[in-house]
């Protein structure tokens, strides 16, 4: 047997759950924007390492020792 539920009470629900639906959404986006933040910190740290390493591994010229 089905038992009859009112239509305004499944309206209720309905709202109570797309509600709490859109605050996870909201606090998801939050994070996502956070994470992306973090993404781009990082790789502009990690750019600037490669230039730092590129420069450590430049060639060094023929010069002469002091002594000479």
């Amino acid at each position: 047997m089905v038992a009859f539920v009112p239509m305004e009470s499944r309206l209720t629900e309905l709202e109570v759950r797309y509600t709490h639906l859109e605050r996870q959404v909201a606090e998801l986006s939050e994070v996502v924007f956070a994470q992306q933040r973090t993404i781009d910190g990082l790789l502009r740290q990690l750019t600037a390492a490669k230039a730092e390493i590129a420069q450590l591994s430049a060639p060094v010229t023929n010069d002469k020792p002091p002594h000479y």
